[in-house]
C-alpha cells in the first residue's frame, strides 16, 4: 500500500491528518488540498487504497469491505495506538465508515466527503459510459462525458489547468484494477454509521450527482445515521468532486469540521 506524505516534520498538531480517495481514484483526488492543509499545521497522509493507484490489489475480493482489514494493518503500523484524524471521498468514505466501525480506535474523527449510500435517493442519478472496450481515439470522449456526469458541476473545469482534471481521471482510471468491485447497497453508509461512535462530519458539493435534488435530505440523513453527528456543509457551485471544484471553500469547511469533531 503507497503512501504519500507531507508537512511531518512541520505539524503543528499531533494528530496525523489521513486522507481516503474515491472510487477508480488515487491520492490525487486531494492534489489540490495538500499544500493548504500542510500550511495549516497538519502532517498530511494520503494513500492510494489496495487496487487503486500505485498499491496492490487486495488479496479479498469485493468492494469497501475488501480495505478493511489491510487499511487497519496499514494505521497500526503506521501510528501504533495514537489515532488519526480520518477524510474519505465518496468510495473512501464508505471504506472509513467500515474501517471504524470495527476499528473504532483508530480514529480521533471522521469526515465523510460526498459519500454515497445514505439511502435518501431512490435511484441512480446518474448514467456513466464505458470505455475499456473503445478504441484508444474515442476515448477521451467518454472520459469527458464521465467527468462531466459525475465528478464535477462545471464541465469547463475539465479543460482548465492544462486539462488538469482530464489527466488526473484518465491516469487513475487507468490504474483501477477493480472495476468489478461489488457496488455497495443504497443506504450502507447510513446503516454503518449506526456503530462508528466517534464524531462524525460531512462536506458536499451543493450540485453534487450522487444526490442531485435530495441533496438537501442528507443532514437530517445523517443525524439520524451517527450517534455523534457533528454537522454537514454544503459548498455552493460545486459538484461531487467538490475538494478539486472549489479548493478555498472545502478547506475552509474542512478545517472547521476538523475543529468541530476535535472538541469534546
Amino acid at each position: 500500500m503507497v503512501w504519500h506524505v507531507w508537512g511531518e516534520q512541520q505539524a503543528r498538531d499531533p494528530v496525523p491528518l489521513v486522507l481516503l480517495h474515491g472510487g477508480s481514484g488515487s491520492w490525487t483526488h486531494w492534489v489540490r488540498n495538500i499544500d493548504a492543509l500542510a500550511a495549516a499545521g497538519r502532517s498530511v497522509w494520503a494513500v492510494d487504497l489496495p487496487g487503486f493507484g500505485d498499491s496492490a490489489a487486495p488479496a479479498q475480493a469485493g468492494g469497501a469491505e475488501a480495505m478493511t482489514e489491510p487499511l487497519a494493518r496499514a494505521l497500526q503500523q503506521l501510528f501504533g495506538a495514537s489515532a488519526c484524524d480520518l477524510v474519505g471521498f465518496s468510495f473512501g468514505g464508505l471504506v472509513a465508515a467500515q474501517l471504524l466501525a470495527t476499528h473504532g480506535a483508530l480514529a480521533r474523527q471522521l469526515v465523510l466527503v460526498g459519500a454515497p449510500a445514505m439511502g435518501v435517493v431512490p435511484a441512480r442519478q446518474f448514467t456513466l459510459r464505458g470505455w475499456r472496450h473503445l478504441p484508444a481515439a474515442q476515448q477521451p470522449a467518454a472520459h469527458r462525458h464521465n467527468l462531466a456526469e459525475l465528478m464535477l458541476a462545471d464541465a469547463g473545469l475539465i479543460d482548465a489547468d492544462d486539462g488538469l482534471a482530464l489527466r488526473l481521471h484518465v491516469a487513475n482510471v487507468q490504474r483501477d484494477r477493480l472495476p468489478r468491485r461489488r457496488q455497495a447497497g443504497a443506504d450502507a453508509l447510513a446503516r454503518t454509521l449506526a456503530d462508528v461512535r466517534c464524531p462524525v462530519g460531512a462536506i458536499y458539493g451543493r450540485h453534487d450527482a450522487l444526490y442531485r435534488q435530495w441533496i438537501a435530505a442528507l443532514r437530517d440523513a445523517f443525524a439520524r445515521a451517527a450517534p455523534d453527528f457533528r454537522g454537514l456543509a454544503l459548498i455552493e457551485d460545486a459538484g461531487h468532486w467538490v475538494q478539486f471544484e472549489r479548493p478555498q471553500a472545502f478547506h475552509q469547511a474542512l478545517l472547521a469540521a476538523l475543529q468541530r469533531g476535535a472538541a469534546p
